[in-house]
């Protein structure tokens, strides 16, 4: 007879449920690969359907905070690594830093590695983290947070996130402000959450203003550089090109900004432009770049701390936390030429 999650079950229980050994549940719960995947998916649902938690012996079973990306080609990466680099020092431990997947989720295989290496906990740079992942991780009492710049994860996942729909509005806000009226944006990929809310926020400083927003100027981008040169220049090349831009990312900025000087035109006597991030690059562009700040080292040493209180014991409730944008005001944006 099945058992309910609310009743104490045991490993040899969950064994016999699953007509397997002990043997095999122990492979399933330390990640081996000699385990059949029609195995390991029937011990993984009755693990998660008892609401199995390994027991917690002493502090930290590795030392280790694992640190997860989908990929590290972007300037704000170490920025993050910093943050928790910082956190995990102070309390005697060392990052082991991966990437796997996509910008939505880790691949399968560092699903199977993060079981053999039992971190003290996991720090995530992803939109989310699929429900089948979270099981296994809980199973194990492995916590875990996203660092959340991307999207808007599920109510039962931790993580530490910004304020996306402040950060267009005051960055829109700026531009009107110097006296701007034809504003363009390029935000990032059309499936991520904070492309949307940076753009919502573009959206309700212009609407607030009276000012029309062009379909046309309003770009989802890649948040690369390559993908705000090629938007910027599009935008560029039109016979009512907008006098200001704001780019939802710097590196998508710094790629406006070369579309800029190929087309023999200045920043700003030109064109206006506002990025956002505030990675350290942007203070030694020339001219250096507006841009709206994201705490990035602050949101990866809150995620630090949280997942370290976590792997103490279970907390109350589900905690999210989103910490403020800021403008950084420099020498890329202008009021428009008369």
């Amino acid at each position: 007879m099945a058992r309910t999650a609310s009743e104490r079950v045991t490993l040899a229980q969950i064994a016999e449920e699953a007509g397997v050994s002990l043997a095999t549940i122990s492979k399933v719960l330390n990640g081996r690969h000699d385990v059949s995947a029609a195995t390991r998916t029937r011990v993984e649902a009755l693990l998660a359907g008892h609401g199995y938690l390994r027991r917690r012996s002493g502090p930290a079973r590795s030392g280790l905070i694992e640190l997860v990306f989908h990929a590290l080609d972007a300037a704000w990466s170490m920025e993050i690594i910093r943050g928790v680099e910082d956190i995990a020092t102070q309390n005697g431990m060392s990052v082991v830093l991966t990437e796997s997947g996509s910008r939505h989720a880790p691949g399968p295989e560092w699903m199977e590695g993060v079981l053999r290496r039992r971190p003290v906990g996991v720090v995530l740079v992803f939109s989310d983290l699929p429900t089948e992942y979270r099981a296994m991780l809980r199973s194990r009492g492995i916590p875990f947070v996203i660092i959340d710049p991307a999207g808007d994860p599920s109510p039962d996942v931790p993580s530490v996130g910004s304020a996306n729909w402040s950060g267009g509005l005051m960055a829109t806000r700026h531009l009107i402000d110097l006296g701007h009226r034809r504003i363009a944006a390029i935000t990032g990929p059309e499936d991520m959450m904070c492309s949307h809310a940076r753009i919502d926020g573009f959206r309700s400083a212009m609407t607030a203003a009276g000012l029309p927003i062009e379909s046309d100027w309003v770009r989802y981008g890649d948040f690369t550089t390559t993908g705000g040169q090629r938007h910027g220049r599009d935008l560029l090349e039109r016979d009512d090109r907008p006098t200001a831009i704001f780019a939802g990312s710097d590196l998508q900025a710094l790629g406006v900004l070369e579309a800029v000087r190929g087309l023999g035109l200045r920043v700003p006597e030109d064109l206006s432009l506002v990025g956002y991030d505030d990675i350290p690059l942007t203070q030694w562009v020339s001219p250096r770049l507006t841009t709206v700040r994201q705490p990035l080292r602050r949101m990866a040493e809150e995620a630090t701390r949280l997942v370290l209180r976590m792997s103490q014991g279970p907390l109350e409730s589900v905690p999210r936390m989103d910490l403020a944008t800021s403008l950084v005001v420099r020498e890329s944006t202008a009021a428009p030429a008369a």
